[in-house]
């Protein structure tokens, strides 16, 4: 028997229009292409979300990202492939994901402002937040976002 869960939007539609309306603004921000879509990638691996996992390495081959980085980001922190910027961009990206282990750590804040300064931080967070929140309305339905 299967399990049908809601379409959130179909019963809440102003929910995909807010949404929409931070991702927009996120799709806008100075954070270079490739780095956005590590940060989802990431986020989509912690939180076990597949639909936005292969979309969005989907996007990051497209952008010119390589399958050898794509596949290394979940174990990032062992690989040599990353440039200490982007290690930094991957671990705030899991401590903001995984807040309530601990919050975010003053040496992890302080590296990500150090190489992208204060405003891109801001956009940085709001970039984590926003693929969190889509991880999360998918998880939560089965992945049902839009009627299929």
């Amino acid at each position: 028997m299967e399990n049908k869960r809601i379409v959130v939007y179909d019963l809440e539609p102003d929910a995909l229009k807010a949404m929409m309306a931070m991702q927009n603004y996120a799709d806008q921000t100075d954070l270079d292409p490739k780095l956005k879509e590590l940060i989802k990638i990431r986020a989509s691996q912690i939180n076990g979300c597949a639909y936005c996992l292969d979309m969005h390495t989907e996007e990051a081959l497209r952008l010119g990202e390589t399958e050898r980085r794509i596949i290394a980001v979940s174990v990032w922190h062992e690989s040599h492939l990353f440039s200490e910027e982007e290690r930094a961009l991957l671990k705030f990206t899991e401590e903001v994901t995984r807040i309530s282990d601990g919050g975010v750590s003053d040496e992890t804040y302080n590296r990500v402002v150090k190489f992208f300064g204060e405003k891109v931080t801001a956009q940085i967070i709001m970039q984590i937040v926003v693929i969190n929140s889509w991880n999360r309305v998918n998880v939560a339905t089965g992945r049902q976002i839009f009627k299929p």
